[in-house]
């Protein structure tokens, strides 16, 4: 168990140049990254929540739920500025329907793995960032829809059991 623990330790003390080194070498060499399929992808992103979690204590969740007020402002940030700034973005560039609606949906979908991860090596604040992430990620299927027809004019068909399962599989 011991040597459980060290491993544990040594990833989540160099988690930030694990994930940088990893994207690094996918961006360079890519070929040095075929033999990952995309069925693959729900279980490296567990294992690098995994990994963000061992950094993580009981107490600085503790701490998320005593500060609703920023987790209700990066609420309101996701679902009512962003997908603003995205159909302002879709106008100003005069982007077709095509690239008009990945837009919007990058726009309405909730932060993820990625956000975190980015906190996690800003040195921010990632039980925050997980927090909002689990908050903005509970709305996302009512209000991703909702915001792609009023913007764009189209309804997301959104499988919310689907979309249930796939996050279990990553948490």
């Amino acid at each position: 168990m011991e040597t459980v623990e060290k491993i544990c330790r040594y990833i989540a003390k160099y988690m930030a140049f694990i994930v940088v080194g990893a994207a690094v070498l996918a961006l360079w060499q890519p070929q040095t990254c075929n033999w990952i399929k995309t069925s693959a992808v729900n279980y490296l992103l567990g294992v690098v929540m995994f990994g963000m979690g061992l950094t993580l204590k009981t107490e600085d969740f503790k701490i998320v739920f005593s500060r609703p007020k920023e987790v209700i402002i990066g609420f309101l940030a996701q679902f009512a500025l962003m997908p603003l700034i995205a159909f302002l973005l879709i106008k100003i560039f005069n982007l077709g329907p095509e690239l008009a609606v990945g837009v919007i949906l990058v726009g309405t979908c909730p932060g993820g793995t990625a956000s975190n991860v980015i906190t996690y090596i800003a040195k921010g604040d990632v039980a925050l960032s997980v927090g909002m992430t689990i908050v903005s990620t509970i709305f996302a299927p009512f209000l991703t829809p909702l915001f792609t027809q009023i913007y764009i004019g189209e309804i997301v068909d959104v499988n919310i059991l689907d979309m249930f399962f796939s996050i279990v599989k990553v948490v």
